[in-house]
């Protein structure tokens, strides 16, 4: 009689008994989503872009559910509460993630010259959103958030500079 314990085959490269094993991890996706995650921890500016980019994408994506859930009340009313929440949002995963700043900045110095930086964006946002309905009239919401998302991106690259290099900056604060 064969010993049960000769019966199981480990798995090599997710490969067991000739069947593709999905639980089992292969050794060179670990390490380069090990590399990757050890890149991204980094305080360079290559890797402080990367996560700035990330919190960009949850941010919008917060701004977008708060414009589509107001759009009823109009585009303007809409943009302004979806800038206040994305601002206040990303503002303070800046401040933990990004710029690994929690010790060295405050929440309310984050929020205060951050959300400052955030107000130049609103302006061009709803100064983008009235030209296009002066132009266009009434468009859908998927144009407004396709130019408001143009708009944000373009603020999106000045807001980093100035995030890193005054709010968020390593160098000693007055």
């Amino acid at each position: 009689m064969t010993c049960p314990s000769l019966l199981r085959r480990t798995a090599v490269d997710g490969v067991r008994e000739g069947r593709l094993d999905v639980t089992v991890e292969p050794t060179w996706v670990r390490e380069r989503s090990d590399a990757v995650r050890e890149r991204l921890h980094q305080d360079d500016a290559g890797a402080q872009f990367a996560r700035f980019v990330v919190v960009g994408g949850v941010s919008s994506a917060l701004y977008a559910l708060v414009f589509i859930a107001l759009q009823p009340v109009g585009a303007q009313p809409a943009n302004l509460a979806g800038a206040i929440a994305s601002t206040l949002l990303a503002n303070e995963m800046h401040r933990r993630l990004t710029f690994h700043a929690g010790g060295r900045v405050s929440w309310f110095t984050a929020q205060w010259e951050g959300g400052g930086l955030a107000g130049i964006g609103l302006v061009a946002t709803s100064l983008a959103l009235a030209g296009l309905h002066t132009l266009l009239g009434d468009v859908g919401t998927v144009v407004q958030l396709c130019l408001i998302a143009a708009v944000t991106g373009a603020i999106g690259l000045i807001r980093f500079v100035a995030l890193r290099s005054w709010v968020f900056s390593t160098s000693s604060r007055d």
